[in-house]
């Protein structure tokens, strides 16, 4: 937890991003699950099924956000795209899931997943649940992409093309940080939303923060401290989200600022 809070406070400054920052979170998210893990240096392996709390909140909403994007752009272009076959199966994604709660498609990994894998194939409780998180999150962070790629002329097409140069350089460089420039706040209300929603693994049998919060209230050695157990869970919930929505009007503002220079 404290590697991850570390990156969460390192990629807060703009000036930070780019690739030594993914790899470095790509690292940083594969020693948090070494730790987690454990079956070395003397520690004792500890399976996903005993995993709980707070790491699994973490780990479910940054990992399901964070392998959603990139799918997500892929899909917001196929949906924009001229071809017919990607911008159908592009469309045909996003509205199937998007026509879909949650909780229908936690209970379709986790119970027809593993049917639909090969014999002698087998995805833990935890990476069920990640999958159907991240395909969720992939559908929605979509289509506010694509309302941002609408809100880019088609004059930066036209003019990147004049200039010789390729048409996935002129999307990658010039569309699409334009694109996602323009849609910050539903981008974050995506993010609160994703964060909300890691509550509703309990229901496949995956144990985040609320629900360990309910098993210990539960604990006749505890005294049933109901009211102090969900405060406190509340609470850390509230300043995930306070948090992300403060930085995203940061941020906003400091784009804008920049534009109009």
């Amino acid at each position: 937890m404290g590697l991850i809070l570390g990156m969460i406070l390192a990629s807060l400054s703009p000036k930070l991003w780019g690739q030594r920052l993914i790899a470095a979170w790509i690292a940083c998210v594969a020693v948090m699950l070494a730790l987690m893990w454990g079956g070395f240096l003397g520690m004792t392996p500890v399976p996903t099924s005993s995993w709980g709390g707070l790491p699994v909140t973490l780990l479910l909403a940054l990992l399901s956000l964070g392998l959603g994007f990139p799918f997500a752009v892929f899909l917001a272009l196929g949906r924009r795209s001229s071809l017919p076959i990607p911008r159908t199966l592009s469309l045909m994604t996003i509205e199937l899931v998007r026509g879909l709660p949650l909780v229908g498609l936690l209970f379709v990994a986790s119970i027809l997943l593993p049917l639909l894998l090969p014999a002698g194939w087998s995805i833990d409780k935890l990476g069920r649940t990640l999958a159907a998180l991240t395909v969720f999150a992939a559908a929605y962070l979509a289509e506010v992409i694509r309302g941002g790629l609408q809100g880019v002329p088609a004059g930066q097409i036209e003019a990147a093309k004049a200039l010789g140069i390729p048409g996935w350089k002129a999307v990658w460089h010039i569309v699409l940080p334009q694109a996602l420039q323009k849609v910050i706040p539903p981008l974050t209300n995506t993010a609160i939303v994703m964060v909300k929603n890691t509550s509703l693994v309990l229901i496949v049998g995956v144990f985040d923060m609320l629900s360990a919060a309910r098993v210990a209230a539960t604990d006749p050695v505890w005294g049933a401290p109901y009211v102090e157990s969900y405060v406190f869970v509340a609470s850390i919930y509230f300043l995930i989200c306070f948090g992300i929505s403060n930085y995203s009007r940061w941020l906003e503002i400091r784009v804008q600022s920049r534009s109009y220079r």
